[in-house]
């Protein structure tokens, strides 16, 4: 989302979504699975780029360990409206530290670390922007909102609602983590490179 506040956008949800994981996975691996799902979904910078990172902070403590926050804001334009979806995404890793494992016989050097994902859907009326700033339509904006765009925009507010659960959920699979699918769900084309201690593989 834009970092000025405007009238014309609104949240999908009153809270932004958040998914925590504390255990044993490579973060790159999840930083470049997450960033594929995003390409795959049609989301960019807003220059209409693939480098959506925004920001990228790190500190080392006193024994190595790393506390890390990275920032994305991606956004695309709703198909069929005047409308554009924003998705926000702020990472924070903490105690990220290297560990070797062993999987299928073959050690690998991966990382304990907690992390919290936030992220925060948007949805902005474009055409009410478009409506303010005509001299004569400016008139009729709200009779335009209510009569004319108000069930495209709630089928659009759905569509990003439906699609921030598909992404918590691929978030959710990835790390293993115990999900509540009325369905039987697919195999994941990225493959986890999450560890759960409570899971014994």
């Amino acid at each position: 989302m834009p970092l000025k506040k405007s009238d014309f956008i609104e949240k999908v949800f009153p809270k932004p979504v958040k998914v925590k994981y504390k255990d044993v996975f490579e973060v790159k691996e999840f930083y470049t699975a997450l960033h594929e799902w995003c390409m795959q979904y049609g989301w960019k910078d807003a220059d209409g780029s693939e480098t959506i990172e925004s920001f990228y902070g790190e500190k080392v403590g006193k024994e190595g360990a790393k506390e890390i926050w990275i920032r994305w804001r991606t956004q695309r334009a709703a198909e069929g409206a005047k409308m554009t979806y924003y998705l926000d995404f702020d990472y924070h890793f903490l105690g990220v530290s290297s560990i070797e494992v062993v999987k299928d016989g073959i050690k690998m050097k991966v990382h304990k670390a907690e992390l919290e994902l936030t992220f925060i859907p948007s949805i902005s009326r474009d055409y009410e922007k478009d409506l303010s700033n005509d001299s004569i339509l400016k008139y009729a904006q709200k009779l335009f909102q209510k009569r004319v765009y108000r069930e495209t925009y709630e089928r659009h507010k759905k569509d990003l609602y439906n699609e921030t659960y598909a992404l918590q959920n691929f978030i959710k699979q990835w790390f293993k983590l115990k999900r509540y699918n009325p369905y039987v769900e697919q195999r994941s084309w990225y493959p986890s490179y999450a560890w759960p201690s409570h899971l014994k593989e």
